[in-house]
């Protein structure tokens, strides 16, 4: 183990505010990585890390500390801030002209919203209140917005209504977003999120998943649907192997746009 900041080099208190701020930007901390980077042992970062969980600070997952599940929209969007920025620029250029657009919630999704070129002639569909906020002063570009019950925590559209809505709909993309990616499939935090989120996927011919390279490590509790389920992703750094391999063997196509 390194120890190169010195063991002395943060009190305990100075040594969880910087766990705490550096999760909010990242997204997931590795306890590897804080031992190394805060010059303690393993057990004193697990310590830290219990502490800052029990204070909802953090989530602890397998090998390290991840945001908490419902943290909120405003902190989400505080993570991996150029790391979105890159991803949406990236997957705006992937949507055709005219193209009927989907658009899930989610921060990296509403990112791609505030790139789309004044110009667009398409269509988007929408659960998402940033999206829609992206778009308002944008007349030449037509939105279409699901209805359905606010759902604070994520600023989305959610229930029967949206669904019933999004069931009437055929889209060319979908621009869908996660909380978590692994072989088993694609993840999100919360279960009232699935019956959306499918609705959307069904309704599209052509799923673009839009998620940073922190969502290949983290941790959420609910499935939403097998890696099958997509065709694209856009991403800012390699998944690990295991996951290139999936991905490759389902013929899913990752574009790595580095900040």
């Amino acid at each position: 183990m390194s120890t190169s900041a010195g063991a002395g080099a943060f009190s305990a208190d100075a040594r969880r505010e910087k766990i705490k701020r550096d999760v909010q930007q990242t997204g997931f901390l590795s306890v590897r990585s804080l031992t190394e980077q805060l010059g303690v042992s393993d057990m004193t970062i697990r310590r830290d890390l219990r502490r800052l969980e029990k204070e909802g600070v953090v989530r602890i997952v397998h090998g390290g500390a991840s945001l908490p599940v419902g943290a909120d929209y405003r902190q989400r969007g505080q993570s991996e801030p150029d790391a979105k920025s890159v991803i949406a620029r990236y997957a705006v250029a992937l949507i055709p002209e005219g193209a009927t657009v989907l658009m899930d919630a989610g921060t990296t999704v509403a990112a791609v919203a505030e790139v789309l070129p004044e110009d667009f002639t398409g269509y988007v569909i929408t659960h998402s209140v940033p999206v829609i906020e992206a778009l308002m002063e944008r007349p030449g570009i037509h939105v279409h917005t699901l209805g359905g019950e606010l759902r604070r925590e994520s600023r989305a559209m959610v229930g029967p209504t949206t669904v019933e809505n999004l069931q009437k709909v055929t889209a060319q993309v979908l621009l869908l977003g996660a909380a978590a990616i692994s072989e088993q499939g694609v993840f999100v935090d919360k279960d009232l999120e699935r019956g959306t989120k499918t609705a959307f996927i069904e309704s599209s011919q052509r799923v673009i998943l839009v998620v940073d390279h922190t969502k290949f490590t983290k941790f959420s509790p609910v499935l939403l649907a097998p890696l099958s389920v997509i065709d694209e992703i856009v991403t800012d750094a390699e998944p690990p192997a295991e996951l290139r391999r999936c991905f490759a063997d389902l013929g899913i196509t990752v574009h790595v746009v580095e900040p």
